[in-house]
């Protein structure tokens, strides 16, 4: 780099470069060594959810990925790939979350208004998002595969027809939608570390994990739905 160049950058408004929009409410705005050269070897998500919305299951190939809470809440989830275990973390104002390279993860935001930093050790995170894996493997793969109704399969996933980053898509008819209070279709978060006991979850996840033990309490081991 050279910083004696006259085209050599140090600020950056990352409001001029949207990554994906969901709605007013829900969505990413990126920055990267395209739009700030001097950056070096690392890159920004700026990340704004409502209540119940969630960066859909992915994996970075090429980062890990350091989720800041700045406003509201959220359960940053991911699967170790060493112990085929399911970690859900919470996250609050001034707290983070780690995601090593390559992990599945996905989040959930806890609150409307929640605003999340996501800081990645790469100067272009590469995405590969779930919605992709799902819709562009053959319905036939994953039924010969995993010994399923392909018929079924099929007509599962035929709604996915893009990449999703934030779900529930808009006009979901799946279910109810992510503002519905009472919605437990998010299951998938059973459980979760340390969550401060005055904090107040969504009714999604299962009332038995509702933390009583406060923010320093020695962290315990939940199993999803799909663990035996």
């Amino acid at each position: 780099m050279d910083f004696t160049s006259p085209d050599v950058q140090f600020t950056y408004d990352l409001k001029n470069n949207n990554f994906f929009t969901k709605d007013s409410r829900n969505l990413i705005n990126a920055l990267g060594i395209q739009q700030l050269n001097t950056l070096g070897n690392t890159s920004v998500l700026d990340i704004y959810l409502s209540r119940g919305n969630v960066i859909e299951p992915h994996i970075h190939q090429n980062a890990s990925e350091l989720v800041y809470c700045i406003s509201g809440s959220a359960v940053v989830s991911l699967i170790n790939p060493f112990t085929k275990e399911l970690l859900n973390l919470p996250i609050t104002p001034g707290q983070v979350a780690n995601v090593p390279q390559g992990w599945w993860h996905y989040e959930v935001a806890g609150e409307d208004n929640t605003h999340l930093l996501a800081i990645f050790d790469a100067p272009v995170p590469e995405f590969i998002g779930g919605s992709d894996l799902l819709r562009l493997t053959p319905a036939s793969i994953f039924a010969h595969t995993y010994c399923l109704n392909e018929a079924m399969v099929k007509e599962t996933l035929a709604p996915i027809t893009d990449t999703v980053v934030i779900g529930p898509p808009n006009g979901c008819a799946g279910g109810k939608s992510a503002d519905s209070k009472g919605y437990t279709g998010y299951g998938m978060v059973p459980g979760y570390y340390n969550q401060p006991a005055e904090q107040a979850y969504p009714s999604y996840y299962a009332p038995q994990y509702q933390a009583q033990a406060g923010p320093y309490a020695p962290q315990q081991r939940y199993y999803s739905i799909w663990e035996r």
